[in-house]
């Protein structure tokens, strides 16, 4: 009996497991070449995973794509990438830190953005808190 009763516990918690959605957190400190790769993998992940929740979160040169007018070094702007993730669920977080340290004002900031106190922080919330596995590009 007792053998019985693992085995449903043990089915039950995998099915329980398997059911979970996949959260992950990019979090993005480097400048304008990293996030162009980042957002490739981005589109790529969501591609292969179209239910996994998706936070990307910024600081220090890492805000820099999502500024107005962004380009990569081929003269692409960012924010049409940016659109058409967020239109996918993917969120995008700003340290506010960084916009004071930097003196960026956040109208300068795209629209699809919001911004948080700190990106270090918020990165470590979801990760402890909320269950976000960490990816850095």
């Amino acid at each position: 009996m007792n053998k019985l009763f693992f085995s449903f516990i043990l089915a039950a918690w995998v099915s329980f497991a398997s059911a979970q959605d996949v959260k992950v957190v990019y979090h993005i400190t480097t400048g304008i070449e990293t996030a162009a790769g980042a957002l490739n993998n981005i589109q790529n992940h969501l591609d292969a995973d179209p239910k996994v929740k998706i936070v990307v979160v910024t600081n220090g040169p890492g805000v820099d794509f999502l500024l107005q007018d962004a380009k990569d070094s081929h003269g692409r702007e960012f924010s049409s990438s940016v659109s058409t993730l967020a239109g996918r669920g993917v969120e995008f977080r700003v340290c506010n830190n960084t916009l004071k340290g930097r003196g960026i004002s956040p109208d300068k900031l795209l629209m699809e953005t919001k911004i948080v106190p700190s990106g270090v922080s918020e990165a470590a919330k979801l990760q402890a808190k909320e269950g976000f596995v960490y990816i850095k590009p």
